[in-house]
């Protein structure tokens, strides 16, 4: 049996052993009761059944006395509500009268090879081969309730995945007022909580901090994942470094409303739960019926955040995003907003096109406005048709005359919304999202739809479709706006919308990247807010944040980078004074960090002087000698810039590098962020080299990796602030 990627039960210890690359999950069946027992290191099959504590419960020995005690203590691997457990609960469910109570006993298993997809969900993907899954049924018999845990892991990865399934088989109606896609029960040992915090224009800001007693939790209620909080929490040893320590990393496969907490409980264990969030949820479960809760994915390092982050990036490039771009070298575009705004007609585009191909960029991507009568963010939303006035001859007119000029049309829209100035809403004002009797909140003077109901969904979907087949358009970038308020469906029970919503949003991008299976697509959200492995699953990248300054964009980045591919990160090269924080930075450093994405460029290149579109010239020949080690290759965080790290970062310089998997080359990418005076040349650390090769810089210096990796490489000298240098390295012998 491979100990490196194995599922086993053993029949006389009662125990399932899930065996990683480099660790082990092991579940225990204590009398009738599912227990976890560890999540570490790498041990043999079914070690540790002590810690399910069996000898501490006289109700485990058969006396009836406290069973009060048991419920409350018992390390339980999917824990409901109701029944004498007060720490955080995982399944809350009332039966036809209203009563709160739930009782899960072990009943079945099965282990097989492969994994299953997730109905109506984005979830991960795998192959006989490369996959090996275990489903455990739990019962309810007074409720008449299934519950279905399942797992999966992947060869040479060291990641579980856990989703949930509710069935019920009993004959009255259950209420669901709470589903969690995963529980794990952990020694407190003085750990730490990591999560990614923020708001528009500043996502996944990094926050580490000590674990009381008491819950620490954070989660999203505005209907998208947010750029408040992020579908992802990490609980670490205290001494965890970027390459050493223990880190448990969890990632919610999800879009929507979410939950992620850990609580320290009366006996210094931790109970740690992820999935889809209470907050106004309540699902009715009809006889029959099953629930199907997203996936979570929980990831183990002993190696430190480095190792979880590059478990999180191979995951999802090897088992969740499916776009034919994933390996592909991304088209090079430039997007007009931050040119034009609103302001601009078909001359105008070209003329942008015209200049951006001598630069040898290579795709257009037309941004907000090109619609009914929209002039201005108030107005026409939901009408999908082209103002005639500023395209004459409409979209193939203009993607003619680009394709003419040499290169590829893009697009915008914001298909879920709607403004209360449009055809749209006028002809139906029922399909937007608003409670009956009350004004509903605008935000952006916007709506929005509620495509919980078939014929909205097919409404967006055909006004999507009809303009995709109008013209050669090879890119959509698809925009969300606004949160979720004032939430109620003429179709959709109160307590289901949130949830049903998304399985919409699912439904429509499955549905659009099928009929159009070579479209390039990139999801946005104001920015980063519904930046998360759900919408991976349909596009390959996702718009980082409506923020690009360069310096901002170093912390974005590195939050984001945590847990997902620099190939995934929508980023570009912006013009300056920034936008955004009004920041001037040099052409080449702004590069440099836009590099570490997917590379793009936002910004009105008609005014750039000669010796800049020559810069720019330079920039997408970097871009083409680099891409494929950036998107393919391990990234190294050699110094960040972030509170993730406890070594007294003075934060005046970031570095990064990504190696390739082979170890035969790598990009150095050194940012400094602030000059100081009277300072030596900085020496950094560099990571993931072959220890015994040498390696070649492209001034022609050669090193041994062990030099690079524990003597340190000396840094250039470089004069000013917020500049840039890379330093490419190729393996000589």
């Amino acid at each position: 049996m491979d100990k490196k990627f194995s599922i086993t039960y053993s029949e006389e210890k009662r125990c399932f052993t899930l065996q990683m690359e480099r660790s082990t999950y092991i579940i225990g069946v204590a009398g009738e009761y599912l227990g976890h027992i560890y999540f570490g290191r790498k041990v043999p099959d079914d070690a540790g059944r002590s810690m399910l504590f069996e000898d501490d419960f006289s109700f485990m020995k058969g006396v009836p006395g406290d069973k009060c005690t048991f419920m409350d203590s018992f390390p339980f691997e999917y824990a409901s509500e109701g029944i004498g457990d007060f720490r955080p609960g995982s399944l809350s469910v009332r039966n036809a009268e209203g009563f709160l109570g739930c009782e899960l006993k072990y009943a079945d298993h099965r282990i097989y090879d492969g994994k299953k997809k997730i109905p109506g969900l984005p979830a991960t993907f795998g192959t006989n081969e490369d996959a090996k899954s275990l489903e455990i049924d739990l019962v309810d018999d007074t409720l008449g309730l299934v519950v279905t845990l399942s797992y999966s892991i992947f060869r040479g990865l060291d990641v579980v995945t856990r989703s949930v399934t509710v069935k019920n088989n009993g004959s009255e109606n259950l209420r669901l007022e709470k589903v969690l896609s995963a529980c794990l029960e952990l020694p407190w040992e003085n750990r730490e909580i990591v999560t990614l915090s923020g708001s528009w224009g500043r996502e996944r800001f990094i926050d580490r901090r000590p674990i009381g007693h008491g819950r620490v939790e954070i989660g999203s209620k505005r209907g998208i994942s947010s750029h408040q909080e992020h579908p992802f929490l990490a609980v670490v040893a205290e001494n965890a470094t970027e390459t050493s320590g223990e880190v448990i990393g969890f990632s919610f496969v999800y879009s929507g409303n979410f939950v992620a907490q850990a609580e320290r409980t009366q006996h210094d264990m931790l109970r740690v739960g992820m999935g889809v969030s209470d907050y106004n949820f309540l699902w009715e479960l009809q006889p029959g019926e099953s629930f199907y809760a997203p996936e979570a994915l929980i990831s183990y390092s002993y190696e430190g955040f480095g190792a979880m982050s590059r478990t999180f990036h191979d995951t999802f490039r090897k088992h969740l995003i499916r776009s034919p771009y994933l390996h592909k070298k991304r088209p090079i575009l430039i997007n007009n907003w931050e040119a034009t705004y609103f302001d601009f007609n078909l001359d105008r585009l070209l003329e942008i096109a015209r200049t951006a191909k001598s630069a040898g960029i290579e795709m257009l991507v037309m941004d907000d406005g090109w619609f009914g009568h929209r002039s201005s963010d108030n107005c026409s939303l939901g009408d999908w048709i082209v103002n005639e006035e500023k395209l004459p001859g409409g979209l193939s007119a203009l993607a003619n005359a680009v394709n003419e000029i040499g290169m590829d049309l893009g697009i915008w829209f914001e298909p879920e919304m709607v403004s209360p100035d449009s055809d749209l809403y006028r002809a139906h004002p029922d399909w937007a999202v608003k409670i009956p009797g009350r004004e509903p909140a605008l935000c952006r003077t916007q709506l929005v739809l509620d495509i919980t109901r078939k014929e909205v969904r097919d409404y967006v979907f055909n006004s999507i479709s009809r303009v995709l087949k109008s013209a050669n358009i090879r890119y959509v970038k698809w925009d969300m706006n606004r949160p979720l308020t004032d939430v109620g469906s003429m179709a959709s029970a109160g307590g289901e919308i949130m949830h049903r919503y998304m399985l919409g949003v699912y439904e429509l991008q499955e549905r659009l990247i099928t009929e159009f299976p070579d479209l390039l697509l990139e999801n946005c959200s104001s920015g980063g807010a519904r930046f998360d492995p759900g919408m991976l699953y349909y596009s390959p990248q996702i718009w980082c944040s409506d923020d690009t300054d360069a310096i901002e964009r170093l912390t974005i980045q590195e939050g984001t980078a945590l847990i997902y591919p620099l190939s995934a990160i929508g980023a570009h090269v912006s013009i300056c004074p920034n936008h955004t924080v009004g920041r001037t930075t040099d052409l080449y450093t702004r590069s440099v960090v836009a590099l570490a994405g997917t590379f793009g460029y936002e910004m009105d290149i008609t005014k750039m002087s000669d010796e800049e579109l020559s810069e720019i010239r330079d920039q997408v020949e970097m871009y083409h000698r680099y891409s494929d080690l950036v998107r393919e290759g391990d990234l190294y965080r050699i110094k960040g810039n972030s509170p993730l790290y406890k070594n007294g970062n003075d934060r005046a310089s970031v570095a990064w590098m990504t190696v390739a998997k082979d170890k035969s080359e790598a990009l150095l990418s050194y940012v400094q962020v602030c000059a100081v005076a009277n300072r030596r040349a900085e020496v950094i650390y560099l990571q993931g080299l072959d220890e015994d090769s040498e390696y070649v810089l492209d001034d022609g210096r050669v090193f041994s990796g062990a030099e690079l990796m524990h003597i340190g490489f000396v840094t250039d000298k470089i004069w000013g602030d917020a500049k840039a240098k890379l330093y490419h390295l190729t393996r000589c012998r």
